[in-house]
């Protein structure tokens, strides 16, 4: 075989070919955090994806596969099956959940979020954390945790090592907020539906606001989930102003740098969400269709986060690990303390 037919081989491939080894890794990745979580039903589907993916990254044996063949793959579920579980993340709330909560727990919520994305980004960019780290530590924090991270790293362009980190610190903290919140919940003073609603405003996604809250009975889980999912909603606006203000700092460039690489300011798949919201909205799915897409959003995700999961490099990680440690820790701290705060006002 000469080389003109080597080459002419290798162009022949379809798109997916380099894909392929990473979407069956990822797809394996998925299989093993389910079964995890069977095993363990306190361990969220999607922390186990991200952490079995890190443990990918950097077993001996996986490792040269991840960084090698592997890696096309892994950035594509990163990246585009994190904004189909995004979209379908959508069909979880109905307009009408929102207006139940009453104008009070809404503007509380918003209260939350604003006030935690705000300090946290302060204290990110104050602590001169690398690249969109800042940003997107404090849009996973104040919004969904991981799904948050991704859907603002999309808009934003964010380098593939900043998310992974980002995701790895906000994974850690909401896993951590599964066992400390329920010791709180009676120190606190706090009712059932009270500690729902603290759960659901303060920890980051939406499996740990479940594993969470379902320790403090129905009525808690109940509010919690409520509350989460208003979070959810403000996911659509964030992002439409991240990609207006990488759209605005972009401006000052030629327009040769420029041309065609200023993100919408709606991003397709933020639309895609909004639709669900009202697709949901209009009672015209049946139960079993929002059973199946429920179960399919787990899944993209779970394999968008190990895609992710398995790009974490620990040695990166560890050289600013000091700092974003602190970050994490004290806009955990100010999430659970503005939204007890926001509770108690409110009830």
């Amino acid at each position: 075989m000469t080389l003109r037919d080597r080459g002419v081989r290798t162009r022949a491939l379809p798109p997916l070919g380099g894909d392929a080894p990473g979407l069956l890794l990822a797809a394996l990745g998925v299989a093993a955090a389910l079964a995890v979580h069977q095993a363990v039903p306190a361990v969220p589907k999607l922390t186990a994806a991200v952490v079995l993916g890190m443990a990918a990254a950097h077993l001996p044996g996986l490792r040269p596969v991840v960084r090698g063949v592997a890696r096309p793959g892994l950035s594509t579920a990163g990246r585009r099956l994190m904004r189909l579980g995004i979209v379908l993340l959508g069909l979880k709330l109905g307009l009408g959940d929102v207006v139940g909560l009453g104008w009070a727990t809404v503007a509380m919520v918003i209260a939350v979020v604003a006030a935690t994305f705000a300090g946290t980004l302060w204290l990110g960019r104050r602590l001169g954390l690398p690249g969109d780290q800042p940003l997107l530590v404090a849009t996973g924090y104040s919004i969904c945790g991981a799904s948050a991270i991704g859907a603002v790293s999309q808009a934003a362009g964010s380098e593939e090592e900043d998310v992974a980190a980002s995701v790895a610190l906000v994974t850690l903290c909401g896993t951590l907020a599964i066992a400390v919140l329920p010791l709180l919940h009676q120190p606190l003073g706090l009712g059932e539906a009270e500690f729902g609603r603290w759960v659901g405003a303060s920890v980051h996604d939406v499996g740990q606001v479940v594993a969470t809250a379902q320790t403090g009975g129905a009525a808690a889980l109940r509010e919690a989930v409520l509350v989460k999912l208003m979070r959810v909603v403000l996911l659509a606006p964030l992002v439409a102003g991240v990609a207006v203000a990488v759209r605005r700092s972009r401006r000052g460039a030629t327009a040769t740098a420029t041309a065609g690489k200023r993100p919408p300011i709606v991003p397709l798949f933020v639309a895609g969400f909004l639709a669900m919201i009202a697709l949901r909205t209009t009672g015209v799915l049946p139960e079993q269709a929002l059973t199946l897409a429920g179960d399919a959003q787990e899944l993209l995700l779970a394999a968008a986060l190990f895609g992710l999961g398995s790009a974490v490099h620990l040695p990166t990680l560890l050289r600013t690990g000091g700092r974003i440690a602190l970050l994490g820790l004290a806009s955990w701290v100010m999430v659970a303390g503005v939204s007890y705060a926001g509770v108690l006002i409110t009830t």
